[in-house]
């Protein structure tokens, strides 16, 4: 079994596959492991540590291997180099992909989505899309308060009281003070905190939960409701965080230039979902937007801007993956196809693609 730690080429991605702890447990299953020079370095895990761990550092680690791990979807020059029949393992970003996917089907790699990892129980420590969320919600709150030119928490002075800001957070993903959400069970987790949950609760919002855990999107008189709700709680606010997405649709949109307009000068939003066309009207890819003194920050690719932590969180995200695709006795790749985590994230094999939301498209 040989596996291969990619280094990433997509510009501005810090992330990394493995880290020197998760090396050791690939080794400890009979793995060989080579890391390609230099994937560690903007997570700060330099060659000598994956050395340390096991790994063979070289420039062409994934030549001819039997499983590589990438944080994201290989290019087409990458693809060149695998070997059919190869095991690649990443956040692939399959939807709007059709190119991409059928690229992978006709190098004949097989390809596996970890977003599409379904939420069961047996599948919490794969969840890469919680663990990421989890990473970026943290770091937006850390540039909100860097843009934001108050103090957050509430400071009792002898030159007074300093009051404590009011955050708001659109889809209940980081730590809140007040929070809205369509998920129904998403309210309980919100007032567990001791936040204040705002929503819309009529029959439409008791069903906005897919099976798998993942919000539905809401009827227009639903968001029309709900857009009038928020519109009324969002002017009092002095940071908004949005990270609201649904698979496979653009960026719900949540916050309009005229809520912006109604919120005091200094106040700050953070849109997380920028990458998928923002949930704020006014947010722009990779800006801070002044907007009447109100700033927008639209950062792309927050987990990557907490890159050592992200990493080490999503390395063992892919190792409990990999765990289950080998036979621990004979030491050697074992693809259960029966299997339901299988099942749903497998994109491509044997020359097509067959995840069913995607086989449409195949390779000739």
């Amino acid at each position: 079994m040989r596996i291969a730690v990619a280094r990433e080429s997509e510009p501005g991605e810090g992330r990394v596959a493995a880290t020197p702890e998760t090396v050791k447990k690939m080794r400890a299953l009979g793995a060989e492991v080579a890391v390609e020079a230099g994937a560690g370095i903007s997570s700060g895990i330099p060659d000598a540590e994956f050395t340390t761990a096991g790994a063979t550092v070289t420039t062409g680690a994934t030549t001819g291997v039997d499983v590589v791990l990438k944080v994201r979807r290989p290019s087409a020059s990458e693809l060149a180099g695998y070997k059919k029949g190869a095991l690649v393992i990443a956040m692939m970003d399959p939807y709007g992909a059709d190119a991409a996917l059928e690229a992978m089907a006709k190098a004949g790699v097989t390809a596996f989505a970890m977003e599409l990892m379904p939420r069961i129980t047996r599948a919490q420590a794969m969840d890469v899309l919680s663990s990421q969320a989890n990473l970026a919600g943290y770091r937006a709150v850390i540039d909100a308060a860097a843009e934001y030119g108050r103090a957050l928490p509430m400071m009792m002075t002898a030159a007074g009281t300093v009051p404590a800001a009011k955050v708001f957070i659109m889809g209940a993903g980081v730590a809140i003070v007040t929070a809205t959400d369509v998920r129904p069970a998403a309210k309980e987790q919100v007032e567990s905190l001791g936040a204040k949950f705002v929503a819309v609760e009529d029959e439409e919002f008791k069903q906005a939960e897919t099976a798998a855990g993942y919000a539905k999107e809401m009827s227009k008189e639903y968001q029309a409701k709900q857009a009038a709700l928020v519109a009324e709680h969002i002017k009092k606010q002095d940071i908004v965080i949005t990270t609201a997405l649904i698979p496979g649709r653009p960026a719900p949109r949540l916050v309009f230039k005229d809520m912006v307009a109604s919120m005091r000068p200094g106040s700050v939003i953070v849109d997380l979902a920028v990458e998928r066309g923002g949930n704020c009207e006014l947010a722009k890819s990779d800006e801070v937007v002044d907007a009447a003194g109100v700033k927008i920050v639209g950062y792309r690719n927050v987990p990557s801007r907490i890159a050592a932590s992200a990493s080490s969180l999503y390395a063992r995200n892919l190792f409990a993956f990999l765990d289950i695709l080998i036979d621990k006795k004979n030491k050697a790749l074992a693809v259960d196809w029966n299997d339901e985590i299988v099942r749903a994230t497998a994109l491509t094999r044997d020359g097509a693609v067959i995840h069913p939301s995607f086989s449409s498209k195949s390779a000739a």
